[in-house]
């Protein structure tokens, strides 16, 4: 999008959417810890109008799980009480997972993690509009810095509109709009084109794989990819906050946010990424490869907490190499402190949970030193919520008419943004019909940072896939050479 007719390029990227426990798993040594506190938040949350009807946690110590137990409801609706065996929806935990068994393949020498992602994909590659394609390797895919945007897509079971096949997805969105190795740019997409790269290279469907290579090695006998709703009394019900169940929904990214997984198993799974496998266990990946999993960053990006496939940062003078989960009816976590040799697991079948605060009490439970730091700790004080203040002035280099297009895989969309120099911008879609289409729309939130634009408007585009659900559009927009360059996401507008 360039500046006094001059053209230049926005690119669509697709974002849908987006008293006494009742039941107890507890291992002989959890009378050693004081869990009270732990159990005390937990029945608070289950107490609260919005939160999940069941919370599942467990905690590991030295390769021995101290206790594991389910409280509240797995099914509200078959009032199937929840356990430390039930299987949750693990969301992004599903990463660390998915990186696992592509390690498998890494150590086999079947995926060379510096070799270019588009050297395991068939006929749909991955396109760069920033950089150079052949820079976007498998562990970039895995760090999140090949130069995908956030991307992710669902797919409900009530809704005619069904996934099509990883060629498809990547044709339609596997579009590269920063360079390759340059930006942290957490995106669930990247995951389910590793998910496609364990398929193509070890000749297996994702779910067979992981079940084959993954979970039974690791002793994980309620862990599973389910592509339909997985058996009533073994699973947990995903909620609204409303309290209405979710129905089942699939991905464009299954190896993103696919697996289901007990409390028990991902303990397990944990400890084995600690290097202390259980008895129940293999030893499926070498320890320097766990290592590497934990260590292994970005050198242009060295700001990233993000490996391959794990987030470490300190808490509490600790350093915590972990994972969390968020989508509709899901909330988990999973926390490995490998100082101390601890994994921690917090799963719900709800959104609202403060999955971290749990995990961080099981964590004081164990250590007095966090326990104490966590005591001190005065999070900054916040005012209370108000609509955000758009900027009063614009920048002098954005002022302006910008004329450009959006490129959707149904075909070219133009577009015109005013910079007006009083901090308003006005914005509109040329040449398509649709309900939202004003002559001219103002951007509902926006702002401006160092060469950059960042702004959401409603208006809706007519592409096939994105025209199902109201949505609205925000951009991300980069000036490059006098040229305003990014991508545009449909974030719809139904609650799913």
């Amino acid at each position: 999008m360039t500046n006094n007719k001059r053209t230049g390029l926005l690119f669509l990227v697709l974002l849908l959417g987006m008293g006494r426990p009742l039941i107890s798993g507890e291992r002989e040594k959890s009378d050693a810890v004081d869990f009270s506190t732990a159990r005390d938040l937990i029945n608070t949350e289950l107490g609260k109008r919005s939160g999940g009807p069941s919370i599942a946690v467990g905690v590991a110590r030295s390769g021995k799980i101290i206790w594991e137990e389910g409280f509240g409801l797995a099914n509200v609706e078959e009032e199937i009480k929840a356990t430390a065996h039930t299987s949750y929806s693990l969301a992004s935990i599903s990463k660390p997972i998915t990186a696992t068994g592509l390690m498998i393949l890494v150590e086999k020498g079947l995926v060379d993690l510096d070799r270019p992602a588009n050297d395991y994909l068939g006929e749909a590659k991955l396109k760069a509009f920033q950089g150079d394609a052949g820079d976007a390797t498998v562990k970039r895919l895995l760090q999140h810095t090949t130069g995908l945007p956030p991307s992710h897509h669902f797919f409900y079971e009530d809704d005619p509109y069904k996934r099509p096949a990883m060629d498809e997805t990547i044709r339609r969105y596997g579009i590269l709009t920063s360079t390759p190795g340059r930006i942290y740019k957490y995106s669930n997409l990247g995951y389910g084109i590793l998910e496609y790269i364990i398929e193509r290279v070890s000749g297996k469907s994702y779910a067979d794989y992981m079940q084959e290579e993954v979970f039974l090695p690791l002793g994980m006998t309620n862990s599973a990819v389910y592509l339909q709703p997985g058996p009533e009394d073994k699973t947990a019900q995903r909620y609204q906050r409303n309290g209405n169940p979710v129905p089942f929904y699939d991905f464009d990214h299954r190896g993103a946010s696919a697996v289901y997984c007990s409390v028990h198993d991902l303990l397990q799974f944990g400890m084995f990424h600690l290097n202390n496998p259980s008895s129940q266990g293999k030893q499926i990946l070498k320890a320097e490869t766990l290592e590497q999993m934990k260590t292994d960053n970005e050198p242009q990006v060295p700001h990233s907490d993000y490996r391959l496939g794990w987030s470490v940062n300190d808490q509490f003078g600790h350093t915590v190499v972990s994972h969390r989960g968020g989508m509709p009816g899901v909330a988990t976590a999973l926390y490995l402190m490998p100082d101390q040799n601890i994994a921690v697991v917090v799963l719900v079948n709800g959104t609202t949970t403060d999955t971290n605060r749990v995990a961080q009490t099981l964590f004081a439970a164990l250590l007095p030193d966090y326990a104490e730091k966590m005591a001190d700790f005065k999070p900054p004080s916040h005012p209370a919520p108000q609509k955000p203040a758009n900027p009063t002035s614009t920048p002098e280099r954005f002022l302006g008419t910008w004329i450009g297009e959006i490129r959707t895989h149904d075909g070219r969309v133009p577009l015109e943004l005013i910079f007006e120099p009083a901090g308003k911008v006005q914005c509109r879609l040329l040449g398509q019909e649709h309900r939202a289409l004003k002559p001219s729309t103002p951007i509902g939130r926006y702002s401006f940072g160092e060469n950059l634009f960042f702004g959401t408007f409603g208006i809706e585009l007519a592409a096939k896939d994105v025209a199902r659900f109201r949505h609205s559009l925000a951009l991300t927009l980069k000036l490059l050479d006098e040229t305003l360059v990014g991508d545009v996401s449909a974030r719809a507008s139904t609650g799913r």
